[in-house]
């Protein structure tokens, strides 16, 4: 039997009618960024691109979050934007390193569609070569007009498409165009990303969570209560015995829900209590909150689904909880009831 590639896979949801041309081109675009992007990371330190970003006046480089960036977090982000910039089909992008969204260069047609990306999430874990990758969400723009940060402020229902891309031992591509989920593994031979995994369903119960218990200490009460009933296992509330995996690189963690079920959750806590999350609506929750629901999970903040949250700003942080319907829905309870009783 001949194996799909993506092209030919985005060529048959065309036919379809779950994509327009348009849509499709740009998503090919992102996965030609992302095969240069997994050469970068699989050269390590041969190519030269580990360590801290270095500022015009020889200090870290430092992002729009406040964070160090790495050399390939710059490079991924280069890639992403000079695919994009001339293909006809974005307005503008937007990205986790940059403080605003950039146009697309007048010397080029604007297209209907913005990007929104996070070029290499989990790069901090570059140095010590555990799997990275990249994150994209697609957006239609509004007709007319200088595109600005606020057209960008949709939830994450308004998603036309979005996906990762892996570098791990393969390098794969998980895609939604709102028609499920869907997983491409790159064949460094032929250069292709091909169809592996059509229909991803993510098991509704699991007995695996990931979060980084180091910050227990710093998280809220009914935070508290379900992760204690959680390390209680079979003796306790919940009546089974959990194992725990934290990976710290968002990607590898969603990845290794979606392949055998489990819940991630990043809760608000009090270490910084002016900030309402740690992961970003825009550039990681709602992306991946769109493939997971796609594939029969859930996602929300602990009180909603994250995608119905109106964002108020581009770089927009929130509290994140996804993977297996039922252990969700059992998380989100516990912060619920507890807001119940005041």
């Amino acid at each position: 039997m001949s194996q799909t590639s993506l092209t030919r896979f985005l060529i048959e949801a065309q036919r379809a009618g779950q994509l327009n041309p348009e849509l499709r081109l740009l998503i090919e675009v992102v996965a030609r960024a992302c095969k240069r992007i997994s050469v970068a990371v699989g050269k390590g330190a041969l190519g030269g691109v580990l360590g801290d970003a270095v500022a015009g006046d020889g200090g870290d480089s430092i992002n729009v979050q406040g964070e160090a960036q790495k050399k390939l977090d710059v490079l991924s982000n280069e890639i992403l934007l000079e695919a994009n910039a001339w293909g006809g089909h974005l307005a503008a992008c937007a990205s986790e390193e940059m403080d605003h969204c950039q146009p697309v260069p007048d010397a080029f047609p604007r297209g209907n569609y913005l990007l929104v990306f996070d070029p290499l999430d989990g790069s901090s874990n570059i140095d010590v070569n555990v799997s990275v990758g990249t994150i994209f969400s697609v957006l239609r723009a509004r007709d007319g007009g200088d595109v600005e940060d606020s057209h960008f402020l949709q939830a994450g229902r308004e998603q036309v498409a979005a996906g990762y891309c892996i570098y791990g031992p393969s390098t794969m591509l998980v895609l939604t165009v709102g028609h499920g989920t869907h997983a491409f593994t790159l064949d460094r031979e032929q250069g292709s990303f091909v169809l592996t995994r059509r229909d991803i369903q993510v098991p509704p119960a699991t007995k695996e969570f990931a979060i980084n218990m180091s910050n227990q200490r710093h998280w809220d009460v009914p935070m508290q209560a379900y992760v204690s009933d959680l390390l209680a296992g079979r003796e306790g509330a919940r009546g089974k015995d959990f194992n725990m995996r934290w990976v710290a690189s968002m990607v590898a963690d969603v990845h290794r829900i979606l392949t055998r079920g489990g819940i991630f959750i990043y809760p608000w806590d009090r270490k910084d209590p002016s900030k309402p999350g740690k992961l970003r609506l825009m550039y990681e929750a709602n992306p991946m909150a769109m493939l997971i629901e796609q594939a029969g999970g859930a996602a929300t903040d602990g009180r909603r689904r994250i995608l119905d949250i109106e964002p108020g700003e581009l770089h927009q942080r929130v509290p994140v909880f996804l993977g297996s319907r039922e252990e969700v829905d059992a998380a989100t309870r516990y912060h619920l009831e507890h807001d119940a009783r005041g």
